[in-house]
């Protein structure tokens, strides 16, 4: 493993924070409005089920679009947490903004139950695009079971792990299988440019670590918890693959491949509960 992925990884999403939050980035001013929810919030509310009454952890929450949209669907209490310190100033800005009582909490993820307590909430939610910053998939599934309580649960939509393989420098349609599938030391990459807002990112370098479904599966079951749902979607909120993509129109924010899009699975939504 790069010894100094988390350095990279961190000046990565630091650079980003301003960006995201300015024109052209995540869409803050639209939660001026008390029933907005951001688009995968909106996207995973089938399948996320009743909130109310629950404490939630929102874990890798970045600037906390997904964490306010949380809070806004009664739960009592919600806590975002991410490693960057310009992510987490800009959630508390945004929850401030929001009129959001949403508790935010500067951390490692792996070091999440150190910094918020073990067995500290019903609800464990990961957004999407957040396990491929993480080297081990297998301690960040133990987090999550220290995480919980008896009785709850992990709700998780990521990036699916075929996706991640693919070659995304090709002009034509063809799904090209490039980067690895499993669990590595790590893919180094350098990136001037982020999936939302205008300029570039002064810190370009990071390391991204790929982690089969297996991987997570098996992960989740070894950590005590039981996986409860498991399923695999056409769709995915960023133009991961270029103009192979084309918007959904069935999901807001959501791409879809422009050509048949059956070929290859783009997000999956996996599910898991402690005893």
């Amino acid at each position: 493993m790069a010894e100094d992925w988390r350095a990279l990884n961190l000046a990565n999403w630091e650079a980003r924070v301003p960006l995201h939050t300015s024109p052209g980035g995540y869409d803050l001013a639209g939660f001026d409005d008390p029933g907005y929810l951001s688009s995968a919030v909106r996207y995973d509310l089938p399948r996320l089920g009743d909130v109310a009454g629950l404490d939630v952890v929102h874990l890798q929450c970045h600037v906390g679009t997904d964490t306010v949209s949380l809070a806004r669907l009664g739960p009592t209490s919600v806590t975002g947490l991410d490693f960057s310190p310009a992510a987490i100033t800009a959630a508390r800005s945004l929850a401030s903004r929001a009129g959001a009582d949403v508790r935010c909490v500067e951390s490692d993820t792996y070091d999440a139950v150190d910094a918020l307590g073990a067995g500290c909430c019903d609800l464990v939610y990961t957004g999407i695009g957040a396990l491929c910053w993480l080297p081990d998939v297998r301690r960040w599934a133990t987090v999550v079971a220290g995480l919980l309580r008896p009785g709850g649960r992990l709700f998780m939509r990521e990036g699916h792990p075929m996706l991640d393989t693919l070659s995304d420098t090709r002009t034509d349609d063809l799904l090209v299988v490039h980067y690895p599938y499993f669990e590595t030391a790590g893919v180094r990459f350098t990136e001037t440019s982020t999936y939302g807002g205008e300029g570039v990112v002064s810190a370009p370098e990071g390391v991204s670590f790929g982690h089969g479904l297996g991987e997570v599966f098996t992960a989740l079951t070894d950590a005590g918890l039981t996986v409860t749902a498991l399923e695999e979607h056409r769709e995915v909120p960023w133009l991961a693959l270029g103009e192979a993509m084309i918007e959904s129109s069935e999901f807001d924010g959501e791409y879809v491949l422009a050509r048949d899009p059956e070929r290859l699975p783009l997000t999956y939504t996996i599910q898991a509960r402690k005893p």
